[in-house]
């Protein structure tokens, strides 16, 4: 007889199992995004995404059944959630026009310890002592690889204004996180992700219509195209849809603990992509973020 808890413990392996696959997709829109960020603008590259990546997402939901009148109800909730994806992409590539991949993938990283105050602010999801633990340790990882170990770097506060700015955008990422079960109202996955690309498609065509019009889209380099290619397959419509699809299944800062595997990801991407081998002394952080997930994998509380 299957029971209640098995069952409950089979949808949180499902949403382990989402967010491994996650962490590797959206490892390589930093390692791919990092190679286009300089060649096309941010606001008009996000716009094209969103939008692709709705109409894939679209037929998807679609063939899914899932696009039924109650998934329209209450559309506000997609423009606030679209909104705010958006402004992470955004910001996210323009960070990457100064900062490295590995560099960007750790400040990302922080994004736990901001989930898991907003997921309490929202939902009323308590952080027990270990998960605190292990978001510390995450949180001091992640800190080592952007001040590559240098404690006089860290005390003086010099970080580059590409992680800066990034992580304004990954206070947004944060914030979607806990919003997702808290304003899902029984919609499908494919639904209700095609209603926050949507959203966030609107958004950014309105705020960047100048900067749209302005881009030479003829003129782009072939491996623009390309990028844009995986990020709307890849780190958008699957993203999208395996972040929401474990955000129904797991605590927020659960979910967000697997931004600890991104920094290890962006590692073997740019060893793949051009065989940068990143220095010895960012390894201990990366180290201690990988710790943080394990000790968050241990925790046993839905």
């Amino acid at each position: 007889m299957v029971t209640p808890r098995v069952v409950a413990r089979s949808e949180e392996l499902k949403g382990h199992l989402g967010m491994v696959a996650f962490s590797a997709l959206v490892a390589g829109s930093f390692s791919f995004g990092g190679r286009i960020a300089n060649e096309i603008d941010p606001m008009a590259l996000t716009a094209v995404r969103f939008l692709l990546a709705a109409l894939v997402v679209s037929v998807i939901a679609g063939s899914a059944g899932q696009l039924t009148r109650e998934a329209l109800r209450a559309s506000w909730r997609y423009f606030l959630l679209g909104g705010l994806f958006g402004s992470y992409f955004v910001l996210m590539f323009e960070g990457l026009k100064t900062a490295h991949p590995v560099s960007t993938a750790a400040v990302f990283t922080l994004t736990p310890v901001m989930a898991a105050g907003f997921g309490w602010l929202i939902m009323g999801q308590v952080t027990n002592r270990r998960m605190a633990l292990a978001l510390l340790f995450g949180a001091v990882g992640a800190l080592w690889v952007i001040f590559r170990g240098d404690l006089a770097a860290f005390l003086a506060f010099d970080v580059g204004i590409g992680e800066m700015i990034f992580f304004v955008g990954c206070v947004a990422h944060a914030l979607y996180i806990p919003l997702v079960p808290r304003l899902n109202r029984g919609e499908g996955v494919f639904a209700f992700a095609l209603g926050t690309m949507v959203g966030g498609a609107v958004l950014v065509v309105a705020l960047g219509a100048p900067r749209i019009v302005a881009t030479d889209w003829a003129a782009l380099p072939v491996l623009v195209w390309a990028v844009l290619a995986y990020l709307v397959v890849f780190a958008s419509v699957a993203s999208i849809s395996l972040i929401q699809f474990a955000s129904m299944r797991l605590k927020a800062a659960k979910v967000m603990a697997y931004t600890y595997l991104i920094p290890s990801w962006v590692i073997l991407w740019e060893l793949v992509l051009v065989r940068d081998v990143p220095p010895v002394v960012i390894l201990p952080g990366v180290g201690l973020t990988i710790l943080a997930l394990v000790m968050l994998l241990r925790e046993r509380a839905v």
